[in-house]
């Protein structure tokens, strides 16, 4: 999901990739910009001791007046010992009329948000019934989510968004991400000059000789309550098609208000590109047998309803990003609102997956970075503590752009094929495929296929908070026979939880005329390293790659280990360079520090340290230059007061 919040202007002047207004949207999606909320927990995670497994929505809705009629039929067994009722969540602004059990009327009660209904004997484990809610009202809203009417261009625009307590608002169910129904239908009666969309396969459409049409919508797929959805306008349909073989392609239906269709057609025709990109890493486009599409709606921002994406704004970022959504948050779903990350930095961390397939490393790297710059903005853990708060749940420095870093250094752990191995594992889990999942089924599957303990890193990244603090020493000494031995000195400044983080690291020992990296594990939170290398170093880069989200203080070389008493910034070497270089400077003092890359028409093309406090001493940046053009650029330093610039060649 990508919502547009408070701070819409700063994060929008942030996106500094893609298509302009995508990404950095992303990154703080949903701190809504209606009044913030507290949500009662006792409504969730809806009746435990009930398992649904079907959703039937029979809706007709008006405007002028607003209304909605609808019957929902829920099917469900029980998933307890022995049940006498049960209940569904129903906000009480609507009037329950009548309701069925098993074909025949029955009792019923509509206090505090739920309706309970009484079985007419004693269930037992297994045992199924079915029912048959009838009501009417005016649908709302949570302020968050819930249901929509408004207009675009003089005409309704109806839609749903129902993540992650608001489904409630406008129809009955059991309000859970953790329990999926086998299938749904929706029915939507709608007046004939609007198109009503839903999830999966339209049908039929019934003209139905009053002015009005029904539009019959069917989701043979596993589906979670808050993933079915409504958008309802006057659209334009655009249609695509993804062929995933020789012979089979399968359809993509883009709904349109009909004056954006030639702005946003270009989005429409990128689709089908996306999905063979993510089939290819994360396995087959899990609704194969049905379709994928967007629908416009007036949220402010977009959601993954599963199979047709509302979006309330386009670009590549968030079209990769709902996109992604397909294979994690429906197909694969969080067990509980603990676990979002499991859906949003799965999503935004596949922004930066696209980028890489169409545009290659340089590009990766600098969604990385950017999403590395918002998470040290989070606070507490991944892992939300309070989901009675929606904010909480989706706070985009935590859930997406932390979340999505955490992925980026698992790939950094376990090897980019190993990683990709374990997504396409995850996605094919016969116990979590078109089910849900939490951290820790990630973690097994994870550990499975890279056959590594990883609970160091998952404890660390999804429970702990923060990120390690390092400063580093080195020096090299001679000890024959061509050879040298450094004396790597690790240290990280206390952190509250954990403690200090381990870590695998990479470490760059730059030569005349060549490089070699050492991966070292750091477990403790000051620590050294004997490493032996048949080269004379000249200069380390720590975290060779930016595979940790950190913050880097010192890195000196004890053999020149005084503090500097002014700043300074050195030549880059080598000069020129193909593809990367080492820029080093010092600063006396503890400082916020900037150094960006800018060609020679003086467009910025990198952000190597983005306004970061840095300790004093002698510091060192890798620059890897591998998606520019050969030509002259220069670097440029900004530290408090100080300010200089450099010029260096890219040779290729």
């Amino acid at each position: 999901m990508i919502k547009i919040s408070t701070v819409f202007l700063l994060l929008f002047s942030l996106n500094l990739f893609a298509q302009g207004v995508d990404s950095r949207i992303v990154k703080a999606e949903r701190e809504r910009f209606h009044n913030q909320q507290q949500l009662s927990k006792v409504m969730y995670p809806g009746d435990s001791e009930i398992d649904v497994t079907y959703y039937g929505l029979n809706l007709t809705i008006t405007t002028g007046p607003n209304f909605l009629t609808g019957a929902v039929t829920v099917n469900a067994k029980v998933d307890t010992a022995s049940l006498n009722s049960f209940f569904l969540d129903l906000r009480s602004i609507f009037t329950v009329d009548s309701v069925t059990l098993n074909g025949s009327t029955t009792s019923f009660t509509h206090l505090n948000q739920k309706i309970t209904i009484p079985l007419e004997h004693t269930y037992t484990q297994g045992e199924e019934f079915s029912t048959t809610i009838y009501y009417q009202g005016v649908p709302g809203s949570s302020g968050f989510g819930g249901f929509l009417f408004g207009s675009h261009g003089g005409s309704p625009v109806i839609s749903t968004l129902s993540e992650s307590y608001s489904g409630p608002y406008w129809w009955p169910q059991k309000d859970t991400p953790a329990d999926k129904a086998d299938s749904s239908d929706v029915w939507i009666t709608v007046a004939n000059t609007l198109t009503p969309v839903a999830n999966g396969l339209l049908e039929e459409v019934i003209d139905n000789g009053n002015g009005t049409h029904t539009y019959y919508w069917k989701e043979r797929y596993p589906i979670a309550a808050y993933l079915i959805s409504l958008a309802i306008s006057n659209y334009t349909q655009y249609d695509t098609y993804y062929k995933y073989s020789p012979t089979d392609s399968m359809i993509i239906t883009h709904f349109f208000y009909p004056d954006h269709f030639a702005s946003y057609k270009q989005y429409a025709d990128a689709t089908a590109g996306m999905i063979a990109v993510f089939s290819q890493r994360y396995g087959q486009y899990p609704f194969i047998q049905e379709r994928y599409g967007h629908a416009e709606f007036t949220w402010g921002g977009s959601m993954e309803h599963q199979t047709c994406t509302s979006m309330g704004f386009w670009g590549t970022g968030v079209v990769s990003h709902e996109l992604a959504h397909q294979w994690y948050g429906d197909m694969i779903t969080c067990k509980d609102w603990h676990h979002i990350w499991l859906n949003e930095g799965f999503a935004t961390y596949s922004e930066a997956v696209y980028l890489e397939a169409i545009n290659g490393q340089a590009a990766y790297n600098s969604a990385i970075q950017s999403e590395m710059n918002n998470a040290k903005n989070a606070q507490g853990s991944i892992w939300v503590q309070d989901i009675s708060n929606e904010n909480q749940i989706f706070n985009g420095a935590r859930s997406y752009s932390k979340g999505a870093c955490v992925l980026h250094m698992l790939r950094g752990v376990v090897g980019d094929s190993t990683f990709f191995d374990v997504m396409r594992a995850y996605s094919n889990d016969p116990d979590l495929k078109f089910n849900s999942a939490t951290t820790e089924d990630f973690q097994g599957v994870a550990e499975s296929v890279s056959g590594m303990d990883l609970n160091y890193f998952f404890q660390e990244w999804i429970y702990g908070e923060n990120y390690p603090d390092y400063n580093v020493g080195w020096n090299a000494q001679s000890i024959g026979g061509g050879q040298y031995q450094v004396s790597l000195n690790i240290n990280q400044l206390t952190n509250s939880n954990p403690t200090f983080f381990t870590m695998p690291i990479k470490v760059k020992f730059n030569y005349s005329g060549g490089d070699t990296t050492v991966t070292v594990f750091n477990d403790q939170q000051s620590q050294n390293f004997q490493i032996v290398l048949n080269n004379n170093p000249l200069s380390i880069v720590f975290d060779s790659g930016n595979w940790i989200l950190k913050h880097l203080g010192t890195v000196t070389n004890a053999e020149n280990g005084s503090q500097p008493s002014v700043f300074s910034l050195e030549q880059n070497y080598p000069n020129p360079f193909n593809p990367s270089t080492i820029i080093k400077f010092s600063i006396p003092q503890k400082e916020n520090v900037s150094l960006k890359i800018y060609n020679i028409l003086g467009k910025e093309v990198a952000v190597l340290i983005n306004n970061d406090l840095m300790g004093e001493g002698k510091h060192q940046v890798e620059f890897d230059a591998s998606g520019l053009n050969s030509g002259v650029y220069f670097y440029t330093i900004e530290a408090g007061n100080y300010r200089e610039t450099k010029k260096m060649i890219l040779m290729k």
